[in-house]
């Protein structure tokens, strides 16, 4: 990708639907990437409240297995999950995917120890997570790869939890599904600047 300036990723990152796995990078290097990210990603007190599990080829195929059968049984209506099950199957055709946790005994110490901000503290780890989510994306793209963000919680978290033995504290926040560009993302529209923007500097 020729981009290279902060505002040229952010322009570049879309939700790219069609992924595949004609991927350059090896599962450590993709893994140690994303890692990376998110350690540089910041957060209210240092508080590092991001968790998140990372699963590619085999493991991948596994996590969307678990997860169309999970949504299968939610719909219930043969029918009616069609759609439902070519969309994940989409998801399953990437790479990738970024499981993306906060930590709540971290935050619950927190709030504990420093009762004079106790009440923002939940509202700070969602905008850690937010960013994190956001940077694993630029991430992506920087690397000539493409994403999308998923929320299939809190429907799945217990069939993760079990399966891949995540902590009890951890809570799923999202699924950052990523790979190869296989179409391009549609135009973006854009709302009135005059709806969106107040200038106090008239």
């Amino acid at each position: 990708m020729a981009e290279n300036t902060f505002l040229d990723l952010q322009t570049a990152r879309r939700s790219f639907y069609a992924l595949g796995r004609n991927v350059d990078y090896s599962n450590a290097e993709l893994e140690e990437m994303f890692k990376n990210t998110i350690k540089q990603t910041p957060s209210a007190f240092n508080s590092q409240t991001v968790r998140a599990v990372f699963a590619f080829g085999e493991q991948q195929d596994a996590l969307w297995d678990m997860i169309i059968e999970r949504m299968r049984q939610v719909v219930g209506d043969a029918d009616a999950f069609v759609k439902t099950e070519e969309k994940l199957n989409g998801f399953k055709n990437g790479y990738g995917t970024v499981l993306l946790y906060t930590d709540t005994d971290v935050v619950k110490n927190l709030e504990e120890n420093v009762p004079a901000y106790a009440a923002n503290f939940y509202d700070w780890s969602e905008q850690t997570l937010g960013i994190s989510a956001y940077s694993l994306w630029l991430t992506a793209r920087e690397h000539n790869l493409g994403g999308n963000l998923q929320h299939y919680n809190p429907v799945i978290d217990e069939d993760l939890q079990a399966a891949f033995d995540i902590p009890a504290s951890w809570r799923l926040r999202g699924q950052f599904i990523f790979g190869s560009i296989e179409a391009e993302a549609g135009d973006k529209d854009f709302m009135n600047d005059d709806e969106r923007f107040i200038s106090l500097n008239k």
